[in-house]
């Protein structure tokens, strides 16, 4: 039974398995070579809102003119697409059979598991070297071309997909992290934070999310869950703090829509402050010399 397993997870690779390792860690490194800009967006528990920042970021960065791509490697949750309004898009194939990304509205270029599956209820019951296979897969796979930016928007945690992310993509730009003011959100982010420093990630930022509930009839802020630590904490953990983004009904029914608050009203109050992260973004991490 031990054999077994061990012959499973590829402790033996035939001469056929490894060429195709080989041909997989080429095209890879191709495709990356062709992306200026790597940036993961991370977070230590679910329901922190990590998705919509990362689906905004991604649109602040195509409107402040970068091309730019966002790839969404939930496996179990692939939400980008429907944030972004392209749920029912369908990817292509180029001359070399690689993906197309579907794009969206405004230009980004979008990739997501969500389009490989037969209907949006379709589960994937996978363990962890299966769901490491396709990401690798959605990165060597897909035809980006050149991009300056690619958004990676990880699932929650510190398991298989941000970890397989995170080694496929050794030079990686900026990690950000997204929490919330509550305490648990806090311990979950600090250990993220921890895993990321140990692959030598040194470009870590913080987004604290739902930092008060604006009303949406009167504008007064509300701290609903404490007082805003966002600051204090990213400065405790030695990373760079991007801002604080609203708890307001407006970026709940622009996922709705199908639509980034960026893409909505960039001089909004919640877009102007989506598009001030991703200028910080790239003041703190992208602008260095070539």
């Amino acid at each position: 039974m031990a054999e077994h397993g061990h012959h499973a997870h590829g402790g033996q690779m035939t001469p056929e398995q490894q060429k195709q390792m080989i041909e997989q860690e080429l095209k890879i490194a191709r495709n990356l070579g062709k992306i200026k800009y790597k940036i993961a967006v991370m977070s230590g528990k679910g329901g922190v809102g990590k998705s919509t920042v990362a689906a905004n970021i991604a649109e602040a960065f195509q409107k402040h003119g970068y091309k730019t791509g966002i790839l969404d490697v939930d496996i179990h949750g692939p939400n980008i697409p429907k944030m972004l309004g392209v749920e029912k898009g369908i990817i292509g194939l180029d001359e070399n059979n690689a993906m197309v990304p579907v794009e969206a509205e405004s230009g980004l270029e979008v990739m997501s598991m969500a389009f490989l599956l037969d209907s949006k209820d379709t589960p994937i019951i996978w363990r962890g070297p299966q769901k490491s296979g396709t990401i690798k897969q959605l990165i060597a796979d897909v035809s980006w071309g050149n991009l300056d930016v690619l958004i990676i928007d990880n699932p929650p945690g510190t398991g298989d997909e941000p970890l397989t992310v995170l080694q496929t993509i050794p030079n990686i730009d900026a990690v950000v992290m997204v929490t919330t003011p509550n305490a648990v959100s806090q311990d979950d982010v600090l250990k993220c934070v921890k895993m990321v420093e140990m692959l030598n990630v040194d470009h870590i930022g913080l987004v604290e999310n739902m930092a008060y509930y604006e009303c949406p009839n009167c504008g007064e802020k509300v701290k609903m869950f404490g007082e805003n630590v966002g600051e204090d904490f990213a400065e405790e953990m030695d990373i760079t703090f991007l801002g604080d983004l609203p708890l307001t009904p407006k970026v709940a029914d622009s996922a709705n829509l199908g639509k980034s608050m960026v893409s909505l009203n960039s001089n909004a109050e919640v877009g102007k402050e989506f598009m001030d992260i991703a200028k910080k973004i790239d003041d703190e991490f992208l602008n260095k010399e070539d």
